[in-house]
């Protein structure tokens, strides 16, 4: 049920996003170079919490509390919002739909591609503990350590694009 209740959070909030991310950011008058960089921004504050391993104990905390809160929020927070559709997922989402400019079947594709995406997560999800005893506890703070930098570098590449078309824009 949680799985289940995760990946249709998941898979919700950015397929909206790939659906309406353009409208919204046209109708606040928000450029997509902009978007990119506070995108990149956000990115940057999660990627340095997880190398640092800031983000491991709040998370652990959040998802104490909404266990003692009620059992069937967890798999709306802390699972699906931040984890599957965080700042990245709704970020690349929109730009994403942005580099569509309205062509229907790239929405589509991009759509389906978000499905694809949260049912693997879901899968993953189904087999965590599977995963998790299998590398240990040093192969997950190496493993979310590294993807931290990657997540980092990928923040600042999305700055830089954005600044980029700026500059030349």
């Amino acid at each position: 049920m949680c799985a289940r209740s995760c990946g249709e959070t998941g898979t919700g909030l950015p397929a909206g996003s790939a659906l309406i991310g353009d409208w919204l950011l046209q109708t606040l008058q928000i450029s997509l170079a902009a978007f990119r960089i506070a995108g990149g921004l956000l990115l940057f504050s999660i990627a340095s919490e997880m190398v640092f391993g800031v983000r491991i104990r709040r998370e652990g905390e959040a998802a104490e509390q909404a266990v003692e809160e009620h059992v069937r929020n967890i798999a709306a927070f802390p699972l699906a919002i931040p984890l599957m559709a965080g700042p990245g997922a709704i970020t690349a989402t929109v730009l994403l739909a942005g580099h569509a400019r309205g062509d229907l079947l790239l929405i589509a594709a991009l759509v389906a591609i978000v499905i694809l995406v949260a049912a693997c997560c879901v899968t993953a999800f189904a087999f965590a503990g599977r995963i998790s005893r299998l590398l240990g506890m040093t192969g997950n703070i190496v493993l979310s350590r590294l993807l931290g930098v990657l997540l980092a570098a990928l923040a600042v590449q999305y700055v830089v694009d954005g600044v980029r078309a700026i500059l030349t824009g």
